[in-house]
């Protein structure tokens, strides 16, 4: 879509917007998302391809800081120049150490944070696996136990919050006779930090449009997750070659799903924004991805939002005498 010849268009969509039962999510004159809160899908956003990287650790997820990016497997992790893409350093656990199914990851302040789970082995139970970039030594674990799934992601907004999605799958697993969990149950949950760990508590949740659910996650999950410069909270599934962007609603417990970015060069998987830099490039964002296929990380150029995020946003009309609503003719 082409913005001289846009303005009547999206001004149309503002205002079948405000017919809706939510409010747009964003002003109609910006480079990025119109969307009226309901399925979303239908609110497209295209992305271009930057550079591949050959890596073989990326099989699950990548993180990326100032200098440097991380690829991710299972139980293995290396260090690459974000220039050059040279390897230079790899933590590896083995197939027979504590940590079995790494996801994606995030570098705040010099650590890296990964989730972990024991996926695809019952009961489910998940930690959060903490290294130092500059040695990339293991430094920390933070176990949840038997919990809400099997954690895939974490990552901190801009207020320095954290957050994560405890998966769920429809997928029977081998030996098994019942869903691991049904994708249904996915939980994106808020963490709320205690003397021992900030994942200590857990103090919301939410769970995932249906249709999001079932048209991009089933029979797997959500598998990555990452906040943007713009502050949008993006998530992939387990395959698909996209990214979703959603916001945490008012009310309810139902997130909204707002836009769906294309990524035609990676399948799923942990994502993760590059942070360091903040928007670059006339207004885009760099995002990181993985293709397990051809074990690449992918760079990718993404149009950050301009408009902002927000959980406070109208729930409902008050009415007066006269005006009132027959609920049963709503």
């Amino acid at each position: 879509m082409k913005f001289i010849s846009h303005y009547a268009i999206l001004a149309f969509a503002a205002s079948a917007a405000c017919q809706q039962t939510r409010p747009v999510q964003c002003l109609p004159m910006f480079n990025g998302t119109v969307g009226n809160g309901t399925v979303g899908s239908e609110q497209q956003i295209s992305s271009k391809t930057i550079r591949s990287v050959n890596a073989t650790d990326a099989n699950q997820g990548v993180a990326v800081d100032a200098t440097y990016f991380y690829s991710i497997d299972n139980f293995s992790i290396t260090k690459h120049n974000k220039t050059t893409g040279q390897a230079i350093m790899q933590w590896f656990g083995g197939a027979n150490g504590p940590i079995i199914h790494l996801d994606g990851a995030v570098v705040i302040n010099g650590t890296l944070y990964a989730p972990h789970s024991n996926y695809p082995h019952s009961p489910e139970t998940s930690s959060v696996e903490e290294w130092n970039v500059t040695t990339m030594e293991h430094i920390r674990s933070y176990s949840f136990g038997v919990n809400r799934g099997s954690l895939t992601w974490i990552d901190q907004d801009s207020t320095g919050t954290w957050y994560g999605t405890f998966a769920n799958y429809d997928r029977v697993q081998k030996g098994q006779t019942q869903p691991y969990g049904l994708s249904m149950n996915t939980q994106l949950v808020r963490f709320s930090p205690g003397p021992e760990s900030p994942f200590q508590y857990i103090s919301q949740s939410w769970i995932f449009p249906q249709e999001l659910v079932s048209e991009n996650f089933s029979p797997m999950s959500n598998s990555g997750g990452s906040f943007g410069p713009d502050g949008w909270l993006y998530i992939t599934g387990h395959d698909a070659s996209a990214a979703y962007i959603v916001q945490i609603p008012s009310a309810g417990s139902i997130l909204i799903w707002v836009a769906t970015v294309d990524l035609p060069d990676i399948a799923g998987q942990g994502i993760a924004w590059d942070r360091s830099k903040g928007p670059q490039n006339g207004g885009n964002g760099t995002l990181y991805g993985i293709s397990r296929e051809s074990k690449q990380v992918v760079e990718m150029s993404v149009p950050l939002q301009t408009c902002q995020t927000t959980t406070n946003l109208p729930v409902g009309s008050i009415l007066g005498p006269g005006s009132f609503i027959d609920p049963d003719s709503d």
